[in-house]
């Protein structure tokens, strides 16, 4: 039952992905300094098109355009705080999808009101590793360890599907394994190497792989955020059968995500419910 569940998924994580090449959707990314070259080159490598656009001037314009927003706190700041904020309210308004990253959402109380501001517009789905996501159920400031986790995946679950609840947002905890909830049903995908979490930036860049994935169905985020966290996951289980280090890995990352194919993606798929 299981191996049969883990090819459905497999099939649909395929058709996701062929459908991401073939329409590139746009993916408005207001992201941060350390993660854009690798977000905007995962996102071109699947076959999407990224505009790494943050000015409130030109938001009004460009937003409207766009498939899908995308925002990562990572080096959040005041003058581009407004900025997300803005982007975000036109996405609600316009019914774009919109994916957030609240990176180390609990560092500090500015940080966390942020993100807690930009959870009150609406994001389609939230995906954080443990300590984030349990900060933000909690909305709880908590000393942390700068963006890394400080917990488990799994210490998550229930605040994940608290958060989903309480936002109506899909939300995804990143970990050895990766859980994603709409607040009732949950699924895990169990993609992805170790070596993966020594390259600054993985977290952000499959987020932004998110954004394009939920921009194709965003009737079914759930299913999409599943599917492109997994099918980043094949990509760098591939690359690290020919990388020597994290250097290496997230150049051969790249080239994996821009050269999968159908088989590899429905036999490497591992997702199931929970």
């Amino acid at each position: 039952m299981e191996d049969g569940e883990q090819r459905e998924w497999g099939a649909k994580a395929w058709t996701y992905l062929s459908s991401v090449r073939s329409l590139s959707p746009l993916i408005q990314c207001i992201t941060n300094f350390v993660s854009m070259d690798l977000t905007a080159n995962t996102l071109l490598s699947a076959g999407a098109s990224p505009a790494m656009l943050h000015s409130p001037n030109e938001s009004p314009d460009f937003t409207p355009q766009v498939n899908a927003l995308y925002i990562n706190v990572g080096t959040l700041s005041d003058n581009w705080l407004p900025a997300m904020e803005l982007a975000a309210q036109l996405a609600s308004k316009l019914n774009k999808p919109c994916v957030l990253d609240p990176v180390a959402a609990g560092a500090s109380r500015f940080r966390l009101k942020a993100c807690l501001d930009l959870i009150s517009l609406k994001p389609t789905v939230i995906r954080g590793n443990a300590s984030e996501i349990i900060a933000l159920a909690k909305a709880s400031f908590a000393s942390t360890k700068g963006v890394d986790s400080s917990h488990d995946s799994t210490d998550a679950v229930e605040a994940a599907k608290s958060l989903a609840n309480s936002s109506g947002a899909v939300v995804a905890v990143s970990g050895a394994v990766d859980f994603v909830t709409d607040g009732n049903r949950i699924v895990g995908a169990r993609n992805g190497v170790p070596m993966m979490q020594k390259i600054t930036a993985t977290g952000c860049a499959f987020t932004a792989l998110i954004a394009a994935f939920v921009a194709i169905d965003p009737s079914h985020a759930m299913e999409t955020t599943a599917s492109a966290l997994a099918v980043f996951g094949v990509a760098g289980e591939l690359g690290m059968e020919t990388a020597r280090g994290p250097a290496s890995l997230r150049a051969h990352l790249i080239d994996s995500l821009h050269g999968l194919d159908q088989t590899a993606v429905i036999s490497g798929v591992k997702i199931t419910a929970i």
